[in-house]
């Protein structure tokens, strides 16, 4: 069973996660032959003033 773990920005909207869900999904199962009800996708909404890019932080 894959896992797909997306870790970005907080502040999206549910339309947005459901689309890219599906189409993480489709990509998934494309790529290695396995039916949708076998992927699972997880978001993880991450503050910009807790992401560090370069050393940096990304946001104050």
């Amino acid at each position: 069973m894959p896992c797909i773990e997306v870790k970005w920005y907080k502040g999206r909207d549910k339309a947005t996660k459901a689309k890219v869900m599906e189409l993480l999904t489709k990509a998934m199962c494309e790529g290695i032959g396995c039916k949708p009800e076998a992927v699972s996708v997880v978001f993880y909404d991450v503050e910009k003033s807790d992401w560090g890019n370069a050393g940096k932080p990304v946001g104050n």
